[in-house]
């Protein structure tokens, strides 16, 4: 007998897991901004841990040989792997890790995907926390919202409403709060309510701290001047300034 064998099973098939599809990262200037404030402030926040990988608008892939399981969120947290540079995140190459946080910034062109799809897969993919955001409060009320994985199916995270007005929600994944402060997304420190900033807002806050302790010193040179001048004059007054 003849056994027919396909050169498929000779010829390895090499396929192609794209980094990107030429779609804009965002919607326009206000989602793209939070997009980069989340992802920018969190790496910062765990730039020291070896162990967890922050990343945004990166292709994550979930099922080898298939490039069309495909998903990319606007920011995403995995812990568990190597904090390094990728081009897309394969799951079966980082020992089938999965998100643990996502962020999505919602709008007008993503906003039903954001609800639908998407929550599906990252319900499917076992994403613990998805949240979402609308920085122009025209598709979500309120603004933030969170959802946390229980058995398989998404519960709403609950809501706080601060003395000044503020909502924030506790992220347990990654021991911060998310909050809305008029209207604008934050990550802050609970234990220290010490906002998360970017490199360019702590930079910014650098030159101001700086600026703020040279204006003091300035002030006591200033200061010393000007009493050195008085003392000076008492003493052409025959007047000792150490007795006044």
């Amino acid at each position: 007998m003849t056994t027919t064998v396909s050169l498929e099973e000779y010829i390895p098939i090499q396929i192609e897991y794209p980094d990107e599809d030429g779609k804009p990262m965002a919607e326009g200037d206000v989602q793209c901004n939070y997009l980069i404030y989340a992802r920018s402030a969190l790496r910062i926040y765990f730039q020291n841990r070896p162990d967890v990988y922050v990343a945004g608008n990166l292709f994550i892939y979930y099922e080898k040989g298939n490039p069309e399981s495909v998903v990319a969120p606007d920011t995403f947290v995995v812990f568990g792997v190597e904090n390094k540079e990728r081009r897309t995140f394969k799951t079966w190459e980082e020992n089938n890790k999965t998100p643990d946080f996502v962020l999505e910034i919602t709008s007008k062109t993503t906003r039903a995907k954001d609800q639908g799809a998407k929550k599906g897969i990252y319900a499917f993919l076992g994403v613990s926390e998805y949240y979402q955001y609308d920085p122009t409060g025209d598709y979500l009320n309120p603004q933030i919202q969170g959802l946390r994985l229980v058995e398989g199916n998404y519960l709403p995270v609950a809501t706080t409403t601060l003395p000044d007005g503020t909502v924030s929600l506790t992220s347990e994944v990654l021991k911060l709060e998310l909050r809305l402060e008029s209207g604008e997304l934050h990550f802050y420190e609970p234990a220290t309510n010490k906002k998360l900033l970017t490199h360019n807002e702590e930079a910014a806050a650098r030159q101001q701290a700086e600026d703020a302790r040279q204006q003091a010193e300035d002030a006591r040179q200033q200061a010393e001047e000007k009493a050195q001048r008085l003392a000076a004059k008492l003493r052409e007054l025959n007047i000792d300034p150490d007795t006044l």
